[in-house]
């Protein structure tokens, strides 16, 4: 609903913190959850000069007026969040601010079982959204989607405990926003790294894709080539010291091991990689901690 907007910012506002330039966050600089990138860009199309994000800026009209501009025209609505029932417009709002509009809008696609999940909130999007019997469900789902991508982020190791918070907190505020209820009070989510974006491009993936590592198995890898020349040189040695049968049996066997090890990674390269773009696509769910913790 469209008087939503305000009271939905205030959510992601505690969420975002203040000021913050963690040397692992994707979106660098960032204060009030507005990123350098993004506030250059607005900057740019207003005819204004750039200027640098600083925590002196925090709580300043000017700043204000212009933080909550960029909030309204880059993520409220492109998600439509004056057309969405109350619950689901902070959640996907909250979701596109985190990880994109487009990203979070997949997420409730695939919850609500589209066919077409191509990330654009229009008309059908919202159709179906209103035709949903359980709110509730549909909160949740998105949730545990936009959960099951975080987890296959590089950054999880370091960003997890502080996503997992926010998400869990907003499950707990968006179903009760859902029910006609206040909910419980946001929490500081960037005090443990909650206020990091989480992008799809970094998605975790092995250090080499399947082909890669096939290739290294069977003779492009430079290990392999090492102990196939080792061999050639042995051969014409064999039968003149019983230690140098030892030698070139040893090496076989090593090759073999080699192969085996790179046929096994290659496997497991391609169902991380298939994994991973499955959780891009919204298709991998996780499950959201019952509580958030304040």
């Amino acid at each position: 609903m469209r008087e939503n907007f305000d009271r939905s910012l205030k959510i992601v506002l505690t969420y975002e913190g203040g000021f913050s330039n963690h040397p692992s966050d994707p979106g660098g600089v960032t204060l009030e959850g507005i990123i350098q990138r993004v506030y250059d860009g607005y900057r740019d199309r207003v005819g204004k000069p750039r200027r640098a994000l600083t925590p002196s800026m925090r709580g300043t009209a000017d700043w204000i007026a212009e933080r909550n501009a960029i909030y309204r025209a880059q993520y409220w609505q492109p998600v439509q969040g004056d057309q969405l029932p109350a619950g689901i417009d902070v959640t996907v709002f909250d979701g596109a601010v985190h990880s994109g509009p487009y990203q979070s809008v997949i997420w409730l696609q695939r919850a609500l079982g589209m066919r077409d999940v191509d990330g654009h909130l229009g008309q059908a999007t919202l159709a179906a959204v209103h035709a949903h019997p359980d709110h509730d469900a549909l909160i949740a789902d998105m949730l545990s989607r936009r959960l099951g991508m975080l987890k296959n982020l590089k950054t999880w190791p370091t960003f997890g405990k502080g996503w997992s918070n926010r998400v869990a907190n907003l499950l707990q505020i968006g179903q009760a926003w859902a029910m006609g209820s206040v909910g419980p009070a946001p929490v500081a989510a960037h005090l443990e790294g909650g206020i990091a974006r989480a992008y799809a491009s970094d998605v975790a993936l092995p250090a080499v894709d399947a082909q890669d590592a096939l290739k290294g198995a069977l003779g492009g890898g430079s290990i392999t080539g090492m102990l196939t020349g080792a061999q050639t040189q042995l051969q014409p040695l064999l039968g003149t010291f019983e230690f140098i049968g030892y030698l070139y049996t040893a090496l076989t066997v090593a090759g073999l091991v080699i192969a085996v090890a790179g046929v096994g990674y290659s496997l497991y390269a391609g169902m991380k990689a298939k994994r991973a773009s499955r959780a891009l696509d919204g298709d991998v769910t996780a499950a959201i901690p019952k509580e958030s913790f304040a």
